[in-house]
């Protein structure tokens, strides 16, 4: 009886870990490209160059331009999710949470890939196509992420009323994305400068900081150059 190897198996396993391996250097060499020179100007032969791989590889991952532009949004979504996303989860404060928030997008901004969203969002202002769909579609998760911890913080006291929660949440995303921008390579001062942005926006007086931070959110203080009342 004739017994089938195990080697085919274990050649397929090697080709979709190359696979993942090759998506991945694009998808972040496309983000690279997206960032500095927008969708308009990104060049296939560029990306699949600077990502150390032919166009023939590219085609191979994405059918076009606007599949792999669609993939980067999500790329991006995804690391931001997986780096900034635990720094929020684990604050159970919903002010200090946004704090944490936003200096954890501070420091994420620092890679050039980060851009992606800002871009994107710039050039398909006002225009009705795929990519700029897709990329408000995964913008208003962060938008919605924001509103449920202002609206959290309010019931619980720590974040003052104000005006709709929904509009806050644009505004300190605004206020986030303004400051990264123009303090792009200017660490530490783009995250504390991005912590104490947010703080204004959400109304957080100094004595209300004091009343709502913990040991690690004590050093945020210190750095915002707040004091206890």
């Amino acid at each position: 009886m004739h017994v089938r190897s195990p080697r085919p198996a274990s050649r397929r396993s090697t080709q979709a870990e190359r696979s993942a391996r090759t998506r991945n250097a694009l998808l972040e060499s496309a983000a690279r490209g997206l960032s500095r020179y927008r969708y308009g100007n990104l060049i296939l032969e560029r990306v699949a160059s600077e990502a150390g791989y032919t166009r023939g590889a590219l085609y191979h991952q994405f059918k076009d331009k606007e599949d792999l532009a669609l993939a980067v949004i999500d790329w991006v979504d995804e690391t931001w999710t997986e780096e900034v996303g635990p720094l929020v989860d684990r604050e159970p404060d919903p002010a200090v949470a946004l704090i944490a928030l936003a200096r954890g997008h501070a420091v994420f901004c620092r890679r050039d890939v980060a851009r992606v969203a800002v871009a994107l969002r710039l050039e398909f202002s006002g225009q009705d196509h795929p990519v700029g769909r897709h990329l408000e579609r995964v913008s208003e998760g962060l938008i919605k992420r924001c509103t449920r911890l202002i609206r959290a913080g309010r019931r619980e006291g720590t974040i003052p009323a104000g005006p709709p929660a929904k509009a806050v949440a644009l505004a300190f995303i605004g206020a986030l994305e303004g400051t990264v921008i123009e303090l792009a390579g200017q660490a530490p001062h783009d995250e504390v400068l991005a912590a104490r942005a947010a703080a204004g926006v959400l109304g957080l007086a100094p004595d209300a900081l004091a009343e709502t931070m913990n040991g690690e959110v004590l050093a945020v203080q210190r750095e915002l150059g707040v004091t206890a009342a």
